[in-house]
């Protein structure tokens, strides 16, 4: 993941001014909408590590009905993360960032330390992102 000097070089519609209310609003909701996309790409249901190997598990999601979908073959110590960051985790998440976009356009007492957060985890959500994956550009996977 590149680092905050490299984030300069990245088309994020930051402009150069972090400090902006707008422009942290808009990066916000880019982030959200990716969080979004994502999120309808993978399985839904309660996902969980299942397996032989407690070193290596696997991780299945479950829907309503009982069927199971492989999601990933993990180690021990990816596995917790990987299934803290399930889809389920993705609506708060989602949420959290259009509120905040909110706030800072309509700032109130409170927000700073709110949007720098959310500032960060979007910031993280687009830097983790191929190259290739420009939701503007109408890119698909």
């Amino acid at each position: 993941m590149p680092d905050r000097a490299d984030r300069s070089s990245r088309d994020d519609g930051m402009d150069g001014d972090e400090g902006a209310p707008a422009a942290r609003a808009v990066v916000l909701r880019r982030a959200a909408d990716e969080l979004e996309r994502l999120r309808s790409l993978l399985p839904p249901g309660r996902w969980s590590a299942r397996g032989l190997l407690a070193t290596r598990p696997e991780i299945v999601a479950a829907d309503e009905s009982g069927r199971t979908e492989h999601i990933a073959d993990a180690r021990a110590r990816s596995a917790g993360w990987i299934l803290a960051l399930a889809p389920t985790v993705a609506a708060p998440l989602i949420a959290w960032l259009r509120e905040t976009a909110d706030a800072l356009e309509a700032p109130g007492p409170g927000v700073p330390t709110s949007a720098a957060a959310a500032s960060e985890l979007a910031s993280s959500v687009l830097d983790a992102r191929p190259a290739r994956a420009d939701p503007e550009a109408g890119d698909t996977d």
